[in-house]
C-alpha cells in the first residue's frame, strides 16, 4: 500500500497567463504582459503564505521561490500534521511528517521537481522557452470561457497541459499526470503584488472531487536572491526513538500469505499484531483508534494496489512499541485496514511502515523469522550481505533491476505476496507478450482486487543475484499503483524471502544474504484457479474463478460458500493455509470441496495442475 503525505501541501505555482493567440509564442508574450510584464523583471525571489482546506482538514502553507532558477522550499501544518518539500536545483527533498528527511529521486520525482521549479519561475516567459518543448493542444472551453491549451515538456521534465484564458491571457488551469493520478490545478482571483499578478486562489482536484484542496494566498513578499541554504534539505536530528538496554532488539514474526505480521504496542496497549510493509506508512484502523480513545482528522484519499481507494484520517500516537524499541510522538494514518481482514484471515488492526524503518536499520531474517530494530549509530554492514543502493520515491524505496534483461526501477515491498509484479505501462513499453499466461485476480489491496496476467519469467537481475524464472504477475490494472507509469514494477516478498534483508535507510542502501535453510512455498502459483475471502462464521466466499482453471473446469462459481475442504469444516482452516496447500500441493492432486450456492450444497472435485 502506498500513502503520499506530500499530497496535504498542494504544489502553488506562481502566476503565468494566456493568449488567444495562434502560436506559443504569442501566447506566452501575451501571459507575461498580463500578469504585470516588466514588473517581473528583477525581482529574484517570492515568499508566499496560505491558508488550506480540504480533506477534512485545515491549516496553513508557505512556499519561498526562486524566481531566477525556480528552487523552492515548502512547509506546512495541516490538521496534526507538518511537513516539508522542496526542491535545490538537483534534488527534490521532503521532510514527512514524523520530522525525517529524505532525498526523493525515484520514480518521477524529479521530473516533477522540474516541471514545478519550471513554472515556478516563469521559465516559459524566456527568449527560449526555457529550453521547453512547446506544443498546441488547440482551444477548449468550459463555464462559456474559451482557453488556449499548450502542451508544454520542460527539459529533463514530463509533459503537462497549461490552459491560458483566452480573454484575460492569465493562466486558468495546469493539468499533470502524476503516477496514476491526474492533477488538476486552477487558477483565480489574480491580484497584484507590486505590480505582478499573482493567483490568490488554487483549486486542487486529483480525481475525486471527495477529495478536492483549496489554498488560499494570504500574504505575498518579493524578496532579494535567497542563499543557496534556503533550498537545502534541511539538516534534522531525531531524537524521538530508544532501545531499551542496547543498541538492537530482536522479535518474532509470522510470515502469512507472504506478509509480516508481528507484535506491537500502542501507548502501552496490546500488544497487537501489526503487518510490516516498506510500502505503507504508520498506521491504525479506525476500530483500533477508537479503542484506543484518539482522534482521527480529515479525510485524504489512500491508494495502493487494486484500482479503487480509502478513505484516510490522521491522528497522533504518543508511543510505538517493537520489541523494546520505541518511537515517540508520531502522526498515523488512519485507514480501514480492517476491511483486509477477510482478505488475509487474520486481524488487521494497523501496519508498522515507513516512518519506523526511516529511524531504524531494519533486519528481516525469513529464514529464522525475526526481525531485528539496529540503531543506526551502531549498525556494521560488514556480514549484511550485498548492499543495492535504493531511491526514495515518496515513502517507497526503489531498486535498479533487470526483468528478462529489461533494465527498470522497482519497488521493494514486504507488503507484496507477490515475487513480481510488472506495472502494465512498463510491460507495454517493453513488448511483454501478455497471451503467454492466464488472466486472474492476483492479489488484493486497499484499492480492492488486483488483477493480473500471470506467467513465468525468465530472470530477476537484483545487485549480483539471479532469480530464474520467476512467478511473474503483469498488471492488468487501470487504475492504482500498478498503472503508475514511472516505475517497472514492485518485488515482492516471493521473491524477498530468499534473503535475510537489511534495509538501511540512512544509507540508501539493501543488504541481501541467502538464507542458510531451504526455502519453503517458493516459485509457485496457485494451481486450482480462484481467489476466495473469508465471509463471516459462513466460510470462504469464491470472488474470482479463473476462465479454464481447474476450479472453472470443476464447476466451481463466482459467489460459493466453500464450507469444507477434504470433509474438514473450513472453520479449522486458515484461510492462508489453504491458499498454501493449494499452490504447493503437487500437480494431478485432488481437492474436494463442499460448497453452499442459493442454499443448496454440492461436493466438486478439483484436479490441481500448473496453470503457468
Amino acid at each position: 500500500m502506498r500513502l503520499s503525505v506530500a499530497a496535504l501541501l498542494l504544489s502553488v505555482a506562481a502566476v503565468t497567463p494566456a493568449v488567444a493567440a495562434p502560436t506559443s509564442a504569442q501566447i506566452f508574450d501575451e501571459n507575461k504582459a498580463a500578469s504585470g510584464g516588466a514588473a517581473w523583471d528583477g525581482k529574484a525571489a517570492i515568499r508566499l503564505d496560505f491558508s488550506y482546506k480540504g480533506q477534512g482538514l485545515t491549516g496553513t502553507a508557505e512556499s519561498l521561490d526562486d524566481l531566477k532558477t525556480g528552487r523552492f522550499a515548502d512547509s506546512f501544518a495541516i490538521g496534526p500534521a507538518t511537513g516539508a518539500n522542496g526542491f535545490d536545483g538537483k534534488n527534490g527533498w521532503a521532510k514527512d511528517t514524523s520530522g525525517t528527511v529524505t532525498i526523493q529521486n525515484g520514480g518521477e520525482e524529479t521530473a516533477l521537481n522540474i516541471n514545478e521549479a519550471y513554472r515556478r519561475a516563469n521559465m516559459w516567459w524566456r527568449a527560449d522557452r526555457g529550453g521547453a518543448d512547446v506544443r498546441s493542444d488547440g482551444e477548449k472551453s468550459e463555464g462559456g470561457n474559451t482557453y488556449e491549451v499548450l502542451t508544454v515538456t520542460p527539459k529533463g521534465g514530463k509533459p503537462f497541459d497549461a490552459w491560458f484564458d483566452a480573454k484575460t491571457h492569465l493562466l486558468y488551469r495546469t493539468v499533470e499526470q502524476q503516477g496514476p493520478k491526474t492533477i488538476t490545478n486552477t487558477f483565480s482571483d489574480y491580484r497584484p503584488v507590486d505590480g505582478a499578478m499573482i493567483a490568490f486562489h488554487t483549486h486542487g482536484n486529483e480525481g475525486d472531487v471527495k477529495y478536492d484542496q483549496d489554498t488560499n494566498v494570504t500574504k505575498a513578499v518579493f524578496l532579494p536572491a535567497q542563499p543557496d541554504s534556503a533550498f537545502a534539505p534541511p539538516a534534522v536530528k531525531v531524537n524521538d526513538y530508544s532501545i531499551a538496554g542496547g543498541s538492537e532488539t530482536s522479535f518474532p514474526f509470522h510470515l502469512y500469505n507472504n506478509h509480516i505480521y508481528a507484535d506491537a504496542t500502542i501507548n502501552g496497549k496490546g500488544p497487537y499484531q501489526f503487518i510490516f510493509d516498506t510500502g505503507g506508512v504508520n498506521l491504525l484502523t479506525p476500530p483500533l483508534v477508537a479503542e484506543l480513545g484518539l482522534k482521527s482528522e480529515g479525510q485524504m484519499e489512500g491508494g495502493g494496489a487494486g484500482s479503487g481507494h480509502m478513505d484516510v484520517g490522521l491522528t497522533k500516537v504518543a508511543a510505538l512499541g517493537l520489541g523494546k524499541a520505541t518511537v515517540k510522538d508520531q502522526v498515523f494514518a488512519v485507514v480501514p485496514l480492517n476491511t483486509m481482514s477477510p482478505v488475509e484471515g487474520v486481524p488487521m488492526p494497523g501496519m508498522v511502515g515507513f516512518e519506523t524503518f526511516r529511524r531504524f536499520v531494519t533486519r528481516v531474517d525469513y529464514g529464522s523469522g525475526t526481525i531485528t530494530l539496529i540503531d543506526p549509530k551502531a549498525f556494521n554492514p560488514k556480514d549484511s550481505g550485498v548492499a543495492v543502493p535504493f531511491n526514495f520515491n515518496g515513502n517507497t524505496i526503489e531498486v535498479a533491476a533487470a526483468f528478462d534483461g529489461m533494465p527498470g526501477n522497482f519497488t521493494i515491498d514486504t507488503g507484496s505476496r507477490a515475487s513480481i509484479t510488472l506495472n502494465g505501462p512498463w510491460a507495454a513499453r517493453n513488448g511483454i507478450a501478455k497471451d503467454k499466461g492466464i488472466d486472474a485476480v492476483t492479489g488484493w489491496g486497499v484499492g480492492g482486487p488486483s488483477r493480473a496476467v500471470a506467467m513465468r519469467g525468465k530472470t530477476l537481475q537484483i545487485g549480483s543475484f539471479t532469480v530464474d524464472n520467476p512467478v511473474t504477475e503483469v498488471s492488468t490494472d487501470k487504475a492504482g499503483a500498478f498503472a503508475d507509469a514511472s516505475i517497472a514494477g514492485n518485488i515482492g516478498a516471493g521473491i524477498l524471502k530468499r534473503y535475510i534483508v537489511t534495509l538501511d535507510y540512512e544509507h540508501q542502501n539493501i543488504y541481501l544474504k541467502p538464507v542458510a535453510t531451504p526455502v519453503p512455498d517458493l516459485d509457485t502459483f496457485d494451481r486450482a484457479g480462484m481467489w476466495f475471502n473469508e465471509e463471516g462464521h459462513d466460510g470462504f466466499k469464491i470472488v474470482d474463478v479463473t476462465k479454464g482453471a481447474p476450479a472453472d473446469e470443476a464447476g466451481l462459481k463466482t459467489g460459493d460458500i466453500i464450507t469444507a475442504v477434504n470433509g474438514k469444516p473450513v472453520s479449522g482452516i486458515h484461510l492462508y493455509d489453504l491458499r498454501r496447500m493449494l499452490r504447493d500441493e503437487a500437480p494431478g492432486t485432488a481437492v474436494a470441496f463442499t460448497v453452499k450456492s442459493g442454499g443448496a450444497t454440492r461436493d466438486v472435485k478439483v484436479t490441481l495442475r500448473d496453470l503457468i
